[in-house]
């Protein structure tokens, strides 16, 4: 059998970004968090503020350290397996690339050792300036990405002359259509990932009753922002939708599942898309919901996958079912932030079993929902790299071959399952081990930080005759 370098490309990059992706979209929003707490701590001086940020801080350098060992070879294989695009788009992505890296990835570096070996070290106010640093750091991080990546969607900017891209306005292309929704849709997933985590962690120590008064109002805290977040999150996919219908019409309608240009178009509930007979089998469907939902009109037009040649289509089966595994479990997220809401009459929301062991099950569902929507949008942008002027044929390495594709597929597979192994070991026994009181053993009631060298200092003995009569006076 004929191995498909271009195919066996696709899957090697979505593998290491889907990898990759879970964990920046949680350290996004555990590093705000991380800095709320230490700005509660600094100012209240209470020592469960200290507790849940010495340990969530712990949980992020872990997950840090995966992120970065996992992301980092992802540039490599612009050069690697997609050369001609990486030569194509180099005017643009290249300059991109290297800001985050000076903006983002360095601000980060310098002040997370602050963060992670300070505590007793710096001043309070240092310590909390390090956990605003590098909270500020993954935002801008975020920045330069999402616009990389949703310049590829929507190519603003840039005019596109003998295979190569020129860039005509920076802010048109940094700004490109879709990068204020891709942008913002990003973010607020981070802060529902980040607090979906500390809820389902905090309803895990709540059944066991440990630490029960750092994890109350942690998960009180993360219950808020879930009610908050989740039904602003519906909001900005909404309007995200609205944009990719009319820059990319054809995800839209690999999305909906629609194969015909028509109006009054039924939400489709369950389907199984049969794109070798371009129709769809076993529908269950509302009618007329998709129309409304994507155009704000009862009879609104809704794009069919048949105004384009198949070759040109994305694999719609991938991107219908994602799309709904993503809204079906954005509308569960909706369901327990409402849950909450009503469970804190009494305080029931900490006490109340079946609601602490569904946060736990809902711990795991953003990163689904997550890789989900990156399937939505990177799959449904098929055959496309850059939508509609490079294909992925065309932006492939012209060297590559299948064997050498597969072979570095394998050795990825084989040295992230060890990552990612090793790392959610370290992790386990970071939980299992949770708040331990040598976090706070002064914490923010300390006037003056350590000396580096207060080891060496010699004790003294105080008495009223002699203030500063060394202990070991005499020679012995």
């Amino acid at each position: 059998m004929e191995l498909d370098p271009v195919l066996l490309s696709r899957i090697q990059f979505a593998f290491v970004v889907s990898f990759h992706a879970i964990f920046p979209v949680f350290t996004i929003g555990l590093a705000s968090y991380i800095a709320v707490l230490e700005g509660l701590a600094f100012k209240t001086k209470n020592p469960s503020w200290v507790k849940l940020s010495a340990f969530w801080t712990k949980v992020f350098a872990v997950v840090f350290g995966m992120g970065v060992v996992s992301g980092i070879v992802m540039s490599f294989q612009f050069g690697t397996n997609w050369s001609n695009f990486a030569q194509a788009s180099a005017n643009f992505l290249g300059p991109m690339l290297s800001y985050e890296v000076v903006t983002a990835f360095f601000l980060e570096a310098a002040f997370l050792g602050v963060l992670l070996f300070g505590r007793d070290k710096v001043p309070a106010g240092v310590h909390l300036f390090a956990a605003v640093m590098v909270a500020t750091g993954t935002f801008i991080s975020s920045f330069w990405i999402l616009s990389a990546n949703s310049w590829m969607h929507t190519p603003a900017g840039t005019e596109f002359r003998d295979g190569v891209f020129f860039v005509t306005s920076w802010s048109e292309a940094i700004f490109n259509p879709s990068f204020p929704y891709r942008f913002s849709h990003m973010v607020v997933a981070s802060f529902l990932t980040g607090s979906f985590v500390v809820a389902g962690v905090s309803a895990w120590y709540l059944l066991r009753k440990r630490e029960v008064e750092a994890n109350r109002r942690a998960l009180s805290m993360s219950l808020w922002l879930i009610l908050v977040l989740a039904p602003t999150q519906a909001v900005i996919g909404d309007f995200h939708g609205l944009n990719t219908l009319e820059h990319q019409p054809m995800k839209v309608a690999a999305m909906e599942g629609n194969w015909e240009t028509s109006r009054n178009v039924p939400l489709l509930l369950f389907a199984i898309p049969d794109q070798e007979n371009q129709t769809n089998h076993f529908e269950v469907a509302i009618p007329s919901l998709a129309s409304l939902i994507l155009t704000h009109e009862w009879d609104g037009e809704v794009p069919g996958l048949n105004e384009v040649a198949v070759e040109e289509q994305p694999p719609v089966a991938i991107v219908f079912w994602s799309f709904r595994v993503m809204v079906g479990l954005g509308m569960l997220m909706i369901l327990f932030g409402l849950a909450g809401l009503v469970l804190r009459a009494g305080g029931r929301y900490w006490r109340t079993p079946w609601f602490l062991q569904g946060l736990r099950f809902m711990s795991l569902t953003p990163f689904v929902a997550v890789l989900a929507g990156w399937f939505v949008t990177e799959i449904g942008r098929a055959p496309w790299l850059v939508y509609g002027l490079m294909n992925q044929s065309e932006a492939v390495t012209p060297s590559l071959t299948g064997g050498m594709a597969l072979f570095s597929l394998i050795g990825y597979i084989v040295v992230y399952a060890l990552v990612f192994s090793a790392g959610v070991y370290y992790l386990m026994r970071v939980l299992y081990v949770g708040m331990e009181d040598d976090d706070v053993e002064e914490g923010y009631e300390a006037e003056r930080p350590k000396r580096p060298f207060s080891a060496t200092h010699v004790p003294f003995e105080i008495d009223d005759q002699d203030r500063h009569k060394p202990l070991n006076q005499g020679g012995n």
